[in-house]
């Protein structure tokens, strides 16, 4: 959806950088070759720029969104980035452990598990999972 401009890049990277970081999009665009730079182009303009700078739902929403799709598909690294990103979209961890509960009904029990493995790890390495009420070690 390139509107001749520039304008969707724009708004698509700035999305992009208030969602995963700016560390996260400076080591992505450090490794953008010739090879990807068209596919960096077309997720930035498409995925940040067009979708997720849509009014319609709220950074928080669509992180859960992106998340039980992400987990459905089976698609772990972007599960973990999307997860880190959740410390500045809103979403919290108990927001996750219900939205990963969906897909274990709607897409399977074994793609929840491997989420959820994910996630908690995640989770653990920001230093944002809680040990569980009366759980002395993790």
């Amino acid at each position: 959806m390139a509107d001749g401009n520039g304008q969707t890049y724009d708004r698509g990277m700035a999305t992009r950088r208030r969602v995963l970081g700016d560390a996260h999009v400076d080591r992505a665009e450090a490794c953008k070759t010739g090879f990807d730079d068209d596919f960096q182009r077309f997720i930035t303009e498409g995925a940040w720029g067009s979708v997720w700078s849509r009014p319609g739902l709220t950074p928080r929403e669509r992180s859960l969104v992106t998340l039980a799709l992400l987990a459905a598909g089976g698609h772990h690294e972007e599960v973990a980035m999307h997860t880190r990103a959740t410390a500045n979209t809103g979403a919290t961890p108990d927001d996750l452990k219900e939205v990963l509960l969906h897909v274990a009904v709607y897409a399977g029990v074994p793609v929840a598990n491997e989420a959820i493995r994910v996630v908690k790890q995640t989770l653990e390495d920001s230093g944002r999972l809680e040990p569980a009420a009366g759980d002395g070690q993790r």
